[in-house]
């Protein structure tokens, strides 16, 4: 799909879009759709009249006459005007996708977005990611292709700004292909394999440490969990070091396993096939580390993810093992499921050690009790540092992937004492599944020092199989545009 701005639209097009919007029972219609209301004799305002309109945000209807520059009009209402903003853009745009694939429309599509163009672009692009790589013969699904040009003023800022919305979506569909793969395809060493293709594209310094390298460096927390696998366990790290030279970078670290079968602490079959994505931290790290580097961002930054693989079999860790992790912080595994806590913890150390980052953020689908306080809507928010959580809070709620902060005390305190181990440092799980998101945040939160830190537990919106306006049902991206909003360059 082509994508672009334009201070007038001069050529004819297969399809005009224009915009009302509703305040109280009262219909506005946006500057262009009065236009074409004059034009057309009122076919907008007496479409609206005879056919009950309701006027719905999202809903549209089509016009087809001789006496404007395109075949037909689509007229989408925008809802409450009042209450329109960024994110509702986005929806918009998304829904715009679906109402014309419906139509089955092709050529070019010319909108008239009154200012909020470069948004609709972004969620229409969004929209029109799908995996379907693995359908053959007749399960294919038909789709139609078509371009859009868009009216606006500000031709030059907008393409400029847009070419950046472009980068992002480019990394949220490079995130979500990751996360849709199934474990077949996508293990420790072919996950670290894409990421180094993409590094070579984007312009990412990428290292890629194998099983010698991390019984070299301490990280025998991580090799545990991933020694039940034949496949070798894996540490990507990227670097975007792109700012100011003197400044010490953001780092970003993720939960990488590829498969979890729960370990000997084996889960139940119902569900099972979904632990592919419970990699889903990994790729937001990657994805976001990619859109920095597309984006040219002047930052520094970098991503360290963890793969690995949970398995049963002779050679796998085991309840009551216990681990000296990279720290020299001994942990006693009381649960071979609460397997990417073990993982992270042998990142995050790493990561505070070398780098001294400014901040620290790690992502993971880490807990099923978050899913259960949360549901699909918000990601789980735990930190050290109330500066970085007010920003991650904020970062969020401006792109529409919203995050609620629960407790995690300070070490040694209330809820830290509930990993307390009897005979090692710690658990890897809290006593009697009390608070088990919280707990999970406090194990972690051992291995940080003092570093600005904050864990984004995504295990409940990481996969939807519902979809959204902006998304077909399956893998979401969420925390891509979270972290890019949240590390935002200024200068651009």
């Amino acid at each position: 799909m082509d994508i672009s701005f334009k201070k007038t639209i001069e050529e004819k097009t297969s399809c005009e879009i224009h915009f009302i919007s509703k305040k109280g029972k009262e219909f506005i219609l946006s500057d262009s759709a009065k236009k074409v209301d004059e034009l057309t004799e009122g076919a907008i305002t007496n479409t609206i009249t005879n056919n009950d309109y309701k006027g719905k945000f999202g809903s549209g209807f089509f016009i087809t006459t001789n006496k404007l520059n395109s075949n037909e009009a689509l007229i989408v209402s925008i809802g409450d005007k009042a209450k329109f903003d960024d994110n509702k853009c986005k929806d918009i745009g998304g829904q715009i996708y679906s109402l014309l694939q419906d139509r089955g429309t092709k050529g070019i599509v010319s909108i008239y977005p009154d200012g909020m163009g470069v948004n609709i672009a972004f969620g229409i692009l969004l929209k029109t990611y799908n995996f379907h790589k693995y359908y053959t013969g007749e399960k294919i699904p038909k789709s139609t292709k078509f371009d859009l040009v868009i009216q606006d003023s500000n031709e030059a800022s907008s393409t400029v700004i847009f070419k950046h919305k472009e980068a992002i979506a480019e990394s949220i569909f490079f995130t979500k292909d990751l996360i849709s793969e199934p474990s077949n395809i996508l293990y420790p060493q072919s996950y670290a394999d894409r990421v180094t293709a993409m590094a070579v594209d984007t312009g990412l310094n990428i290292k890629v440490f194998g099983e010698k390298e991390l019984e070299e460096i301490g990280m025998n927390a991580l090799l545990s969990v991933g020694q039940g696998s034949a496949r070798e366990s894996k540490v990507v790290v990227m670097e975007w070091m792109n700012g100011p030279k003197d400044e010490k970078p953001i780092a970003l670290v993720g939960k990488g396993v590829c498969f979890d079968t729960g370990g000997y602490s084996i889960k139940p079959s119902r569900g099972l096939k979904d632990m592919k994505y419970d990699m889903g931290g990994s790729a937001v790290v990657v994805g976001t580390m990619m859109s920095l580097a597309m984006r040219k961002s002047k930052v520094n930054a970098v991503g360290v993810i963890g793969l690995v693989e949970n398995m049963v079999s002779s050679n796998a860790y085991k309840p009551g093992d216990v681990i000296k992790s990279l720290s020299g912080q001994t942990i006693e595994i009381d649960n071979t499921d609460a397997e990417g806590r073990v993982v992270l913890a042998d990142c995050l150390w790493y990561t505070q050690d070398k780098y001294k980052p400014s901040a620290m953020v790690n992502l993971a689908t880490l807990t099923g009790a978050i899913s259960i306080a949360l549901g699909d809507q918000l990601g789980g928010l735990f930190s050290n540092n109330d500066k970085l959580s007010d920003q991650l809070i904020k970062a969020g709620a401006k792109v529409d992937e919203k995050l609620w902060r629960l407790p995690c005390d300070p070490l040694g305190e209330r809820y830290d004492t509930y990993v307390d181990s009897t005979i090692a440092d710690m658990h890897n799980v809290g006593k009697g599944g009390e608070a088990s998101s919280t707990t999970a945040a406090q194990f972690l939160q051992r291995f940080v020092n003092d570093t600005p830190w904050a864990h984004l537990d995504i295990a409940g919106v990481t996969w939807n199989d519902k979809g959204s306006m902006t998304a077909s049902g399956g893998a979401t991206g969420w925390g891509v545009q979270l972290l890019n909003e949240w590390i935002h360059d200024e200068k651009l």
